[in-house]
């Protein structure tokens, strides 16, 4: 195993933490064994009802909120509501407004965040001008840029290193779907944040070309690259020991398939591709603190937290403990994005 990782300690880049709303102004802190950061990305879930997903990042700013459950542009909230700031140790969350999740009184949120690289810089790596916050070390950055609709376009991320995962959000305009760019199906292929569809086929999103350590490439899709339209980019580069990113077959069987990802898993996201009705599961191990990895949120829906025992968090990856389709069909493709507690070196049994 290596010696040294870019991110020994999952905790100073990614967090999952838990908290009760008030609807009243308060501070939460995502230390863990007294680690903490001030995150650039904050993605708000409510567990106890099916108030919507609520996004925000240090780029477009505290004030400017997305829904990953549905296809509406940029709600605008009053400096000092919902996401009231950014601060060293986690973030503040004020009075309800635009959103419930982040801190309504019935809430009972999970707050999910990653650290890129604070205030943004000018990239004129690709043909269009973006404005990016990246960590290198972390393989994250936020991207956001102006749209131009020509084929061939390209837009700088600052990673250094080669994206396995994009998710893109159309901010202004006509309510148009989150396009997924995963390296496992490839950039002839597309999925969609906000809908259970299976893996789509169209040059229209990504160029059919994959992106490189430098850019993304984009074509005319309306949901990348309308024109003159204002785009969001989650960035995400698999870092060995702190991220992964890749693609299993299930085999139908409560003794599913081991997934290696090289660390401990904080957090997992899993979508099938190959078939249509199957939504984006997302779990964490700050809502379960011991196996079985059983409370299910849905990046495509609003619902609630739900119980259905699905995983085994495991010291070098995960292993699948559900038949279900939705994670486990026989036969099925499914794609996935995995981030540390620790690298597998460092880790501890469950």
């Amino acid at each position: 195993m290596p010696t040294t990782y870019a991110i020994p300690n999952g905790s100073t880049a990614f967090a999952a933490t838990t908290y009760t709303g008030t609807g009243a102004t308060q501070s939460v802190s995502n230390a863990v064994n007294g680690t903490s950061f001030q995150p650039d990305f904050v993605w708000f879930k409510s567990r106890a009802t099916t108030y919507y997903h609520a996004l925000f990042d240090s780029v477009r700013g505290v004030t400017q909120g997305l829904a990953s459950n549905d296809t509406t542009f940029e709600f605008t909230s009053t400096a000092g509501n919902d996401l009231a700031a950014f601060t060293s140790t986690g973030f503040t969350v004020g009075v309800p407004q635009q959103w419930n999740s982040p801190n309504n009184s019935s809430s009972n949120p999970v707050a999910w965040q990653w650290k890129a690289g604070g205030a943004a810089v000018t990239n004129t790596a690709g043909s269009i001008t973006s404005q990016v916050s990246a960590n290198t070390a972390a393989g994250f950055s936020v991207v956001t840029y102006t749209g131009n609709e020509v084929a061939g376009a390209t837009v700088g991320h600052g990673l250094g290193a080669t994206p396995s995962m994009i998710i893109v959000k159309r901010r202004d305009g006509a309510a148009v779907d989150w396009a997924v760019y995963h390296a496992s199906i490839g950039a002839t292929k597309y999925l969609t944040l906000n809908t259970t569809a299976a893996e789509g086929t169209s040059s229209a999103f990504w160029n059919n070309t994959a992106p490189t350590s430098s850019v993304f490439s984009l074509n005319n899709s309306g949901a990348t690259n309308a024109n003159p339209r204002l785009f969001v980019a989650y960035c995400f580069a698999a870092v060995p020991g702190y991220s992964a990113f890749g693609s299993y077959t299930g085999n139908g069987s409560s003794d599913g398939p081991f997934v290696y990802c090289g660390f401990r898993p904080r957090w997992v996201m899993v979508k099938r591709t190959d078939t249509a009705g199957n939504a984006w599961y997302l779990e964490d191990s700050s809502r379960n603190t011991y196996n079985p990895v059983n409370l299910e949120l849905y990046a495509d829906l609003s619902n609630a937290e739900a119980t259905s025992t699905d995983y085994d968090f495991l010291s070098n990856g995960f292993k699948i403990r559900a038949s279900h389709a939705g994670i486990n069909a026989s036969g099925g493709t499914y794609i996935y994005a995995c981030f540390a507690e620790n690298p597998f070196k460092f880790s501890n049994a469950r």
